[in-house]
């Protein structure tokens, strides 16, 4: 599969929106919320998302969920991850109600492309406590990518999940989701999947370079997920920016965009002095400028980077 063939279509059928100086973004990917059982990743995170989601929420953020929020690969019932994470589906609520919530598919999620499914499993939920069916996202209407644009320069900032051009998982993906239910139950008992681009650093490493290739022909700025490493660049790199993921033991991480600049941030729990343990955020890189991103002075190497 040629990539930059892959990318240049996804990015040509993106969704558009303008940004400028006062824009407020919070990118979060791979979250992988499952069923709440012993082999749901997320659910050691889900108070740290939840605790991150209302910050963003009280200051005015747009939420972009990029891609692999809920894992339909490993659990096909959509009813058992809503409920199992219930709190944090009404945090995102939130967002939707407002018009501050965007949703990308990856290939975890990718049954999200389809209107039908989505009608079916994200519009309305039926609450048990009240016994009657309630609104959840009534009216949700996924995407595969989105280009934010600088209102003022005509910068563009290209949002994807980034498992576009991976073959495995893009094409193949109905292969890679039979594998992926095999490894679920294997994980448990403590193996892990090496085919997965998340396990395997040669994977990742290839498919970061193929997509810094493609931002130095393109000229324009990526952020993704799907590799589940973090990566922030500097103004004089390319600027490729990985969300990292919300499965790590160590806590979660995303990417910011606020006051005209970029930042890469992580939110764990920490413990006090007192033994008090609280949810912290702290910036791990940036916060950069956008517009102090000019493609004249870059790198020329994708591969060197």
């Amino acid at each position: 599969m040629q990539i930059n063939k892959r990318l240049h279509s996804v990015y040509k059928n993106a969704r558009t929106e303008y940004f400028d100086e006062n824009s407020k973004y919070i990118f979060f990917s791979d979250l992988h919320r499952g069923d709440d059982s012993a082999s749901d990743e997320f659910t050691r995170n889900q108070n740290v998302l939840l605790h991150a989601l209302n910050y963003y929420f009280a200051n005015g953020y747009v939420y972009v969920e990029a891609g692999d929020g809920d894992d339909l690969w490993e659990y096909s019932d959509f009813k058992n991850i809503r409920l199992a994470h219930s709190d944090v589906f009404l945090a995102i609520k939130k967002f939707f109600d407002e018009g501050r919530l965007v949703m990308l598919y990856g290939n975890h999620n990718i049954y999200l492309r389809s209107g039908s499914f989505v009608r079916d499993n994200y519009y309305t939920y039926y609450d048990e406590f009240s016994q009657n069916t309630k609104d959840l996202l009534n009216g949700l209407v996924p995407v595969e990518s989105l280009v934010l644009k600088n209102r003022k320069s005509g910068a563009e900032i290209f949002v994807l999940h980034g498992h576009q051009g991976d073959l495995m998982n893009d094409r193949l993906w109905r292969v890679s989701m039979l594998v992926t239910k095999v490894w679920r139950n294997l994980r448990v008992v403590g193996f892990k999947n090496p085919t997965s681009p998340a396990k395997n650093l040669y994977k990742r490493s290839k498919i970061e370079v193929r997509y810094k290739e493609w931002i130095e022909k393109h000229k324009k700025f990526i952020i993704c997920g799907h590799t589940h490493r973090p990566k922030f660049s500097e103004t004089h790199e390319l600027p490729y920016f990985n969300t990292g993921c919300c499965t790590h033991t160590k806590g979660i991480t995303g990417i910011e965009i606020c006051n005209g600049s970029i930042m890469l941030v992580n939110w764990r729990v920490k413990a006090e002095p007192n033994g008090n343990l609280i949810v912290e955020r702290c910036a791990t890189r940036g916060p950069c400028p956008i517009e102090g991103y000019d493609f004249r002075g870059l790198k020329s190497r994708a591969s060197r980077l």
